[in-house]
């Protein structure tokens, strides 16, 4: 699952991100792009990200098999980021950033709704951090290539900017096409296990939280996962790092070439604090793997985040890379883990990214033009106060799911029921299952 699957994301977040690269040397001229042009234009890609969210996570992953729905948002995606280098004026610009976001809305909440079928809690956070991984190692990909993509400066009649958009998305759809024959199907079926193999797979699945074989669609699931507090409470702890992480990795190059950098520095200067970042993930999670902690990793990582976003040297865009990526990776697994019921936790998942990317949206059109003096003060100023509210709400999870766990371990009795009909119906509320904070 992983190699395929974190290459898809990485591409993903490759061709959302590679505007960022682009703009350094892209010339407004050339698009005849307004003063927040560029601003609006990352913003109207998040609007249908977040409009698209829900609806790409609920129907379409259930009627449809990941091996066939996943590589198909894959391959549309490619095309229309091979068509962000085809653009002649800002319209175009504002149409086709818009189509990128309803097209790659559902390949993140898919891909981690498909792991909580195939892993058991406990492996989760792993794999999610690996896949998450990949957003960093985009973002130090897109600098190398765009620096050396920019060199084909008039090749073709076309300028170094839009040959950055075109290869990356031909790549894409190259990928997409191999990711037919790769992407695995649901668990209860899947063709490269045996069948005692799979067997085996099911068998520890339901014996560790919801029934692994397939579960009916009922609208009953997803009332559950809008109504739960917990669900919300993951939802509003990503808005607030999502602001911190879309403002930092869409606007790294702009904001390393404000402290003095010539334009094809700061693309090569993106890569050692994306780097840090990846070493940062794997560093944390396996530390939260050992210590069984997440809560308190994750306001950690928010305070090195604070620092970094303090301080305007380049010293401080590694910090901030490090603690946004960092929490933003232990974060994103966290409803997979702690959600029960295939369909709710579908929803949760596509909940916490949708409302997250809300977040993203007032980080987009925060780092505007008319912002940018004292190196971008006033910006950092309100990403350090979404990053303070992400602590506030990180707290209260952690307070209310040790609680909960408290109050089940006190109405355990020996005739607790252990009916799969029951734990399907009931899911995380079920006395049995235990939250991990």
């Amino acid at each position: 699952l992983l190699p395929i699957l974190t290459l898809l994301y990485l591409l993903s977040f490759l061709d959302r991100s590679v505007i960022m690269n682009s703009r350094v040397p892209l010339p407004t001229q050339d698009l005849k792009l307004s003063a927040p042009a560029y601003n609006t234009s990352l913003a109207l890609y998040f609007i249908a990200y977040v409009l698209f969210e829900v609806p790409s996570n609920v129907i379409p992953l259930k009627r449809f098999d990941p091996q066939f729905w996943l590589p198909s948002l894959t391959l549309v995606w490619g095309i229309v980021s091979v068509c962000q280098g085809l653009v002649t004026n800002q319209a175009g610009l504002f149409g086709i950033r818009f189509l990128l976001g309803a097209t790659e809305a559902g390949l993140f909440p898919g891909v981690i709704y498909l792991f909580s079928v195939y892993y058991i809690r406990r492996e989760r956070r792993a794999r999610v951090a690996i896949f998450f991984g990949g957003a960093a190692l985009a973002g130090a990909f897109g600098g190398i290539l765009a620096f050396a993509i920019g060199k084909m400066e008039g090749i073709g009649g076309r300028r170094g900017w839009q040959w950055i958009f075109i290869l990356e998305g031909l790549l894409t759809i190259l990928v997409s096409l191999i990711a037919y024959f790769v992407v695995p199907t649901w668990s209860y079926k899947a063709k490269f296990l045996t069948e005692l193999e799979r067997e085996r797979l099911l068998s520890k699945l339901d014996g560790d939280t919801d029934p692994a074989h397939k579960e009916p669609f009922q609208w009953v699931y997803v009332k559950q996962a809008f109504t739960d507090h917990l669900v919300w409470g993951y939802a509003l702890l990503f808005h607030g790092y999502a602001f911190a992480l879309y403002s930092l990795s869409l606007f790294m190059p702009t904001i390393i070439a404000d402290l003095g950098f010539q334009s094809w520095q700061a693309q090569l200067l993106t890569v050692p604090p994306n780097t840090l970042a990846a070493l940062s993930i794997a560093l944390t999670v396996w530390l939260s793997i050992r210590c069984e902690c997440r809560a308190i990793l994750i306001i950690i990582a928010a305070v090195v985040a604070i620092i970094g976003e303090s301080g305007a040297q380049y010293a401080g865009v590694h910090l901030a890379a490090a603690g946004v990526y960092t929490g933003n990776a232990l974060l994103l697994s966290w409803p997979g883990e702690n959600v029960a019921g295939q369909t709710k936790r579908a929803v949760a998942v596509a909940m916490q990214i949708t409302f997250g990317d809300i977040g993203a949206i007032a980080g987009v059109l925060i780092y505007r033009p008319n912002f940018a003096g004292h190196d971008y003060r006033k910006p950092h100023i309100i990403a350090i106060g979404y990053l303070l509210f992400s602590i506030i709400v990180a707290s209260y999870l952690r307070f209310w799911l040790a609680r909960h766990n408290k109050d089940k371990d006190a109405k355990m009795t020996e005739e607790s029921a252990e009916s799969i009909k029951d734990r399907q119906r009931l899911g995380d509320r079920h006395i049995l299952y235990r939250y991990v904070y």
